[in-house]
């Protein structure tokens, strides 16, 4: 089971910029590295990542067998209204993994 750590504020002013990062423990695996049975371990990766605020989405991003085994996400957002900022990651091998996290806006 993967683990997700969201770090974002619980609360911001409207119009506020706020910083969220997120960390996704996954065991990736490029796809070229060799097995113990000489074969090539099979590609798992996390492919995609998406976060949506109320709905709407904010930010995306696409990742490639260069990215680290748990992938540190850094971005940025305007608070415009209170509601719910919901995180997917997608991958191979049918991986799927979402989180979602309270913004309080004032």
């Amino acid at each position: 089971m993967p683990t997700a750590i969201v770090t974002m504020p619980s609360t911001a002013k409207r119009g506020e910029v706020i910083a969220i990062r997120t960390l996704v423990a996954h065991p990736m695996e490029t796809g070229y590295r060799p097995g113990d049975g000489g074969g090539v371990l099979p590609r798992d990766l996390i492919r995609r990542f998406q976060c949506h605020y109320n709905g709407v989405l904010v930010f995306a991003a696409e990742l490639y067998p260069a990215v680290a085994a748990n992938p540190l996400i850094s971005f940025f957002t305007v608070a415009t209204e209170t509601g719910t900022l919901r995180f997917t990651w997608d991958g191979d091998n049918g991986f799927a993994h979402s989180e979602s996290v309270a913004l309080t806006v004032t």
